[in-house]
């Protein structure tokens, strides 16, 4: 489903990534783990054509969409769903039309057809009879919920999570993971998540990929994962201090 060959990536003297090469298997969870200011959330960029690679191809489909132009790389982000760190909804909007707005930026629905889908994405992530309530009123689960209840309302083929557990208490951490699971399963999703949440990524993922100082250092099955003696890989995994360089 999604390729990424060789990209690197600078923001004036500082170099982010650097020849990072990443596979994203099609109808899986993937999430990739590091530090904060590893990358992770640049990665992400490159995959949406949010961010231009320095050099280097991403592989969408088949088609590398650094090569495409304004017209054909927003017809290319149509196969894709996001959900924000914060949930990032419109809070001058209601639940419902949070949902709805990108079916009125991308469809033609209209009326019952239109309040018909947003109820189903609603379902799908657990919520129902809340169409009317203002994001102000929502508890920080309840406003992830409505976020992938927007992100998946399009019905894409792939999802991208931005930390989706981020500043949630255990068990929302918890409810939140379940959801991402249970999405998938019904819509057969290909779903990349970046986090720093190691626990989870063992608990959900298929294929776990460690990033590290821009580049991929390690990626395969939790299972594989959580065995690895690499330090760096070690350190992380453990909670403990990962300052030290990740070959030594």
């Amino acid at each position: 489903m999604i390729k990424l060959e060789n990209i690197s990536k600078s923001f004036g003297a500082q170099r982010v990534l650097n020849g990072l090469n990443l596979e994203i298997p099609d109808g899986k969870i993937t999430v990739m783990l590091g530090r904060s200011g590893s990358g992770k959330s640049v990665t992400l960029k490159h995959i949406i054509g949010l961010i231009k690679p320095d050099s280097g191809s991403v592989w969408v489909d088949g088609v590398d969409i650094t090569q495409l132009d304004a017209r054909k790389l927003n017809q290319t982000r149509r196969k894709f769903g996001m959900l924000f760190q914060d949930g990032a909804l419109f809070d001058s909007m209601s639940v419902g039309e949070n949902i709805a707005f990108p079916l009125v930026e991308h469809t033609e629905l209209k009326g019952a057809e239109l309040e018909n889908r947003v109820r189903i994405a609603l379902e799908a992530v657990g919520l129902k009879n809340v169409e009317e309530k203002m994001p102000s009123e929502l508890s920080g689960g309840m406003r992830k919920r409505v976020g992938l209840a927007r992100a998946i309302v399009l019905q894409p083929e792939i999802v991208l999570y931005d930390e989706p557990t981020s500043g949630l208490d255990p068990l929302m951490t918890d409810a939140i993971n379940q959801l991402i699971v249970q999405t998938q399963r019904q819509f057969n999703l290909t779903n990349f998540i970046i986090s720093h949440d190691v626990e989870a990524a063992l608990r959900i993922a298929d294929k776990i990929a460690v990033l590290y100082e821009g580049q991929i250092l390690l990626e395969g099955m939790p299972a594989e994962i959580k065995v690895s003696q690499n330090p760096f890989v070690r350190a992380f995994m453990d909670g403990r201090d990962a300052g030290y360089h990740a070959l030594d």
